[in-house]
């Protein structure tokens, strides 16, 4: 099983970064979450799909603790996020204890269906926007 998991998570984060992201990226109103590189210290944008409630932005990520979004967070929790073609500051909390399987179904299908397919370890952040 963990070899299946390790090469699902290889071949979606590969179809990621080098397809996937850098279309979606370029969309106007395509949700961004924005965080600082843990390492390089520069803007990192990542497309993703979750759901603003109130003052707090949703989203699960497919690949929890792996994914590199969720380590700069854990490195800094300052993030923008990109809501309908607006930026938005806030601070993001990783939230284990959340269930993230009920979680997504509060938020975006399409979305939600793609990250229950193909994750290996849902975690779910909440982003505390500044109002």
């Amino acid at each position: 099983m963990a070899r299946s998991s390790d090469l699902r998570f290889r071949a979606t984060t590969a179809f990621q970064r080098y397809l996937a992201n850098p279309l979606t990226r370029r969309l106007p109103f395509h949700t961004l979450l924005e965080t600082t590189g843990r390492t390089s210290g520069l803007p990192r944008r990542t497309p993703l799909g979750g759901r603003r409630v109130g003052d707090t932005f949703w989203l699960v990520s497919e690949f929890g603790e792996r994914s590199q979004y969720v380590r700069n967070i854990r490195a800094d929790p300052r993030v923008r996020v990109r809501i309908g073609g607006r930026w938005h500051s806030g601070t993001a909390h990783l939230m284990p204890e959340d269930d993230p399987v009920a979680r997504l179904l509060t938020l975006p299908r399409a979305n939600s269906t793609a990250v229950r397919a193909l994750g290996t370890g849902l975690l779910t952040v909440r982003v505390e926007l500044d109002v």
